[in-house]
């Protein structure tokens, strides 16, 4: 059974009131572009310009780390994540690791 849950980066949610704090929750993905992007990211590097197969990349990777996120907090009852953050870590040439972490509760 899946739930709707409510996901925000604010620290309350305005008219509902926090009825059970669960503590934190978090989804994270390591994702890489294959070398063909990664040359053509290198070329682009040069003349300049946006980088979309980069963008693409972490576009992805924040999907996936904010699924991962919600699906931790319904597994423990939560119906929302209040004050949601994202971090992004490179972890190798043409690969990052993107964190969504935030807190899980209960609204009313």
């Amino acid at each position: 059974m899946t739930t709707e849950i409510l996901i925000s980066n604010l620290d309350y949610c305005p008219g509902r009131r926090i009825v059970r704090h669960l503590g934190m929750v978090q989804g994270n993905t390591v994702r890489a572009k294959h070398v063909g992007k990664d040359l053509l990211a290198s070329l682009k590097n040069i003349v300049g310009g946006e980088l979309t197969g980069y963008t693409e990349l972490l576009q992805e990777s924040r999907t996936e780390a904010t699924g991962r996120l919600l699906q931790a907090a319904q597994s423990i009852g939560a119906n929302a994540v209040l004050n949601v953050r994202y971090q992004t870590t490179s972890i190798a040439q043409g690969a990052a690791e993107i964190m969504a972490y935030g807190t899980a509760v209960v609204l009313e």
